[in-house]
């Protein structure tokens, strides 16, 4: 039976008030405990001038706090909107010039006349607020790596049936292993859509293997959402430090985010278990999606599946028109009559028929089965020849010094664009120089002009980076 996000929560409340919901470094947080904190913030919020369906922009750190304000917006009728930490002043004043939000809670917003509440904290009242449930669950905020940050504001009101799986690759009950930044649109869809059917919740403050093995361990996790990179950086690992008994516990995991190089994906499918890794390929849109189990993939790898949910997906050229199976194209996907989304601060791509494109390319085989290339967008152009960077980035990361690569364009006079690149190695002592020759014996006149070393991630906690933004240092040095 379908009920309001606010009375799910007051619900698992009442029924087990002592079980613990959420786990992080602070500890443990009851049902209770988050039912009557959020119901605080609510009030505060509504104090504020909060009214249903108004958006609330959320922007705290990976702990229990972002659980307690998002289920307070609900609670107060309005509509969650996460905003990461990590944007620029002036890319947060671009989201709340679009998005015109109620009230921000977290990091100070940029415009002065939008209510700010800091903290979670909040006074108890008395007085009981109404069963309130808003037109959209969610407006995340996109990762900008193609551009300009957007919010994608969902179609689906606050209301779900907390009996039933909200998608096959989603266990109705499990503990789960959040280490991904919730404010990111998958992991905060994932995470509370878990907990609002009976998921306990061990957040990390951010991504780290070995504590991210740590804590399946300790806390027996049944299930998790992966990124390529953070797969790429638990095989990393020592072997003595990843001995597959330590993931006895999990029963499924999902990974999605990124396109995965096969020699990747091949090595995680054999520490994890092929049969307990699923792949899914979506947007925040959510305008359609396709899954692939572990051993499935073993016999078409590269693939990110096959369409479920209703989706259905073309293939089109560069003239719009339906591209030949086989052909890499330009991915167009619908689901269903109804758009799932709408943009604020953008222009949809849906057309009139209901299809939809993010912006990625990719093929079709004979079975269906979908094969990504790259995002459209970041294709560089050297001298007429096409260079897809995620495929200079999987050789790139296949350099034991190197736990994460970025490729991208470079404007230049005589090739209209060359190849560069950022590489993160960690603790590493390697130089730039021994990282072209090595690539170029790789990658030939593909390989990049000039590699940026760097000891930090290139990519965030949910896999996502913008090419642009490092093209464009580039060009400033």
């Amino acid at each position: 039976m379908r009920q309001s996000i606010s009375s799910i929560v007051a619900d698992r409340a009442l029924a087990a008030p002592n079980e613990v919901v959420v786990i992080d470094e602070r500890g443990e947080l009851t049902a209770a405990g988050l039912d009557e904190s959020a119901t605080r913030l609510a009030h505060a919020l509504r104090g504020r001038g909060v009214e249903t369906d108004d958006l609330v922009t959320i922007s705290l750190p990976n702990d229990r706090d972002i659980v307690i304000a998002t289920v307070a917006v609900w609670r107060a009728g309005a509509t969650p909107q996460p905003v990461a930490m990590r944007l620029t002043d002036a890319e947060r004043s671009a989201v709340e010039e679009v998005s015109r939000p109620a009230a921000a809670i977290g990091a100070r917003p940029q415009d002065p006349s939008i209510p700010w509440i800091e903290s979670v904290d909040a006074p108890a009242v008395s007085v009981p607020l109404p069963d309130l449930a808003a037109s959209s669950w969610k407006a995340p905020t996109t990762s900008g790596s193609t551009g300009r940050p957007k919010v994608v504001r969902a179609s689906s009101p606050a209301i779900l049936d907390p009996t039933r799986p909200v998608a096959e690759f989603l266990p109705l009950r499990a503990t789960q292993l959040v280490s991904g930044p919730m404010t990111h649109s998958a992991t905060f869809t994932y995470a509370f859509r878990g907990l609002l059917t009976g998921h306990r919740l061990v957040i990390l403050p951010r991504f780290d293997e070995r504590a991210w093995l740590d804590a399946v361990e300790e806390h027996a996790v049944t299930w998790a959402l992966v990124v390529p990179t953070m797969m790429h950086r638990l095989l990393r690992l020592p072997e003595a430090e990843r001995h597959p008994d330590r993931l006895r516990s999990i029963e499924s995991l999902l990974h999605m985010g990124a396109p995965c190089a096969v020699p990747l994906k091949r090595l995680f499918l054999h520490w994890a278990g092929a049969e307990r890794v699923i792949e899914v390929y979506a947007g925040s849109e959510s305008n359609g999606l396709t899954m692939i189990r572990g051993d499935e993939w073993l016999t078409h790898e590269g693939s990110v599946g096959r369409a479920i949910g209703g989706t259905e997906i073309q293939i089109r050229g560069a003239d719009g028109k339906l591209a030949p199976t086989g052909t890499i194209g330009a991915v167009w996907m619908r689901r269903g009559l109804r758009p799932a989304y709408e943009y604020l601060g953008a222009t949809s791509r849906r057309d009139a028929e209901g299809w939809d494109t993010l912006g990625d390319i990719g093929r079709l085989d004979r079975d269906g089965y979908l094969y990504l290339v790259d995002r459209a967008d970041d294709v560089i152009n050297r001298g007429g020849e096409k260079i897809y960077p995620v495929e200079i980035e999987r050789v790139l990361e296949q350099h034991p010094s190197v736990r994460s690569a970025l490729a991208f364009g470079r404007p230049d006079e005589a090739f209209g664009e060359v190849v560069e690149a950022v590489v993160d190695v960690a603790g590493a002592e390697i130089g730039a120089d021994e990282l072209v020759a090595w690539a170029k014996e790789r990658l030939g006149s593909r390989a990049p002009s000039s590699i940026g070393v760097v000891h930090d991630p290139v990519r965030d906690d949910a896999g996502k980076a913008s090419r642009r933004r490092w093209s464009e240092r580039s060009r400033d040095r």
